[in-house]
């Protein structure tokens, strides 16, 4: 099996059997996968974690795929994939249209489903050299190592700032409030004060150094990466 390549994949699929096998297949091409059987679980694993890619089924038991999906665009900045028996002309102009990144139908190579995962992890976190590596202007991170460099020379960062700096590249050009930053870093059983979140971007600029400018400070909203 491959060693982990720091992305994380959510696949919300109700046929036990064909989840079971796509999560192994991702698993072993060093991805981290969580598994949800429904849209419902889909909703809760979404709300409580970072993912890279989200792979979605259509007809699922509670919340089906589209309006997954729909949530989905509504707040986040993520790679969506339906993988889906729907295959008409419709549907699939459907699927774009509600924002899905990519449409595969059922049955399905595996081997391309790859393909489109990593065409749209370069696509949304920039270029992926190698070997879990990602370099996103000057800055290049090593995600396995949890490594960090602006311009060759390592960015020192703590562990919340290293997943503040992710957060940011995922969610790139959109405003994030305080309250979203804490609930995703540092969790929604979080009981401290929103203005950790200051302090922590603080530290991340200076750490950044001449990359800081990526950080943008949006006046009684909150921040922005910009790219």
């Amino acid at each position: 099996m491959n060693t982990e390549n720091g992305y994380r994949i959510l696949l919300a699929e109700d046929e036990r059997g064909l989840r079971d096998i796509v999560g192994l297949f991702l698993r072993k091409n060093g991805f981290t996968v969580d598994a949800a059987c429904d849209g419902d679980q889909a909703y809760s694993y979404i709300e409580k974690n970072r993912y890279d890619v989200v792979i979605l089924d259509i007809m699922m038991p509670g919340k089906d795929g589209r309006e997954v999906c729909r949530f989905i665009r509504s707040r986040y900045d993520v790679p969506v994939i339906f993988l889906t028996a729907l295959g008409t002309e419709s549907d699939i102009t459907e699927g774009y249209e509600i924002g899905a990144d990519e449409y595969i139908t059922k049955p399905f190579s595996t081997k391309l489903l790859l393909l489109k995962i990593n065409a749209l992890i370069n696509r949304y976190h920039g270029l992926v050299v190698k070997n879990g590596k990602v370099a996103v202007g000057e800055i290049l991170i090593d995600l396995p190592r949890r490594y960090v460099t602006v311009n060759g020379k390592e960015a020192v960062l703590a562990p919340k700032e290293y997943e503040l700096l992710l957060f940011f590249i995922d969610n790139k050009n959109i405003v994030l409030t305080r309250d979203q930053i804490l609930d995703k870093v540092w969790g929604m059983d979080y009981e401290g004060y929103d203005r950790a979140v200051d302090t922590h971007v603080k530290k991340l600029r200076m750490a950044l150094g001449s990359a800081s400018y990526h950080i943008e400070t949006v006046i009684k909203a909150g921040y922005k990466w910009t790219c």
